[in-house]
């Protein structure tokens, strides 16, 4: 007798479906968010997320710093809030820039925290 031939792939039930859920898994893992920024130091290696205090025994102290209020928005839309409101009843977000300069040959790096904690590391040419 003889054996039934083999289907193709291509036509065994649930192969579709299969193949889409390959292609979205890819999709997925493609569109993953870019890996944050850290900052090689003598002590270790500085990353967004450390403490105020991480950063100062990694780092030391930097060359440049600055404190300022940012700005608050407002849900569900992103128009800062008016200043007579953003002042007297809601408080602001004390944020500090600090500024790293990393030798001849390399970028300048500002470290942007709030509330103790680092938000940003960006390097650049000059400070903006």
């Amino acid at each position: 007798m003889f054996a039934p031939a083999a289907r193709p792939p291509s036509t065994l039930p649930g192969w579709r479906w299969l193949a889409g859920l390959g292609l979205l898994v890819a999709l997925l893992v493609g569109a993953t968010p870019a890996r944050a920024e850290s900052l090689r130091c003598a002590g270790g290696i500085a990353a967004e997320g450390d403490s105020k205090l991480s950063l100062m025994a990694k780092c030391g102290q930097p060359v440049l710093t600055d404190t300022y209020c940012a700005p608050l928005y407002q849900n569900p839309h992103y128009y800062p809030v008016p200043e007579p409101y953003a002042s007297r009843i809601l408080p602001c977000q004390v944020t500090e820039e600090w500024l790293y300069d990393r030798g001849p040959g390399n970028l300048f790096a500002t470290v942007r925290l709030r509330s103790g904690v680092v938000l940003s590391i960006t390097y650049g040419h000059t400070p903006r």
